[in-house]
């Protein structure tokens, strides 16, 4: 069993003064801890790889493809393999659970 504690995570990604850290990766998936401040860009790009989103907190619009929403914690959001997604109109610092199958490369 692998178990984590959030606020370690989040000290972590911090610390290595990144947005994104990869605290898993197994056979069929990857998960990491994504953050964004409020009034930030996102810079991402599609990815090879379908993924999950878990807001843990923050407010944003999340565009995937043509389709946009509003996302606050407890909102989930899929991305399939290949299509262009961002998040946008960062009102309040975002952290996001993100799950990749098969595992980001």
């Amino acid at each position: 069993m692998k178990a984590f504690r959030l606020d370690e995570l989040e000290a972590e990604r911090a610390a290595n003064d990144g947005a994104y850290l990869q605290f898993l990766r197994e056979r069929n998936m990857s998960v990491g801890l994504y953050a964004l401040e409020a009034g930030q860009s996102d810079p991402q790009s599609p990815h090879a790889q379908d993924e999950v989103y878990l807001v843990l907190s923050g407010r944003a619009s999340i565009t995937v493809g043509m389709e946009t929403t509003q996302v606050a914690r407890g909102s989930v959001v899929y991305v399939p393999a290949g299509v262009a997604h961002k998040f946008h109109h960062i009102t309040e610092d975002l952290r996001v659970m993100v799950v990749f199958s098969p595992p980001e490369s």
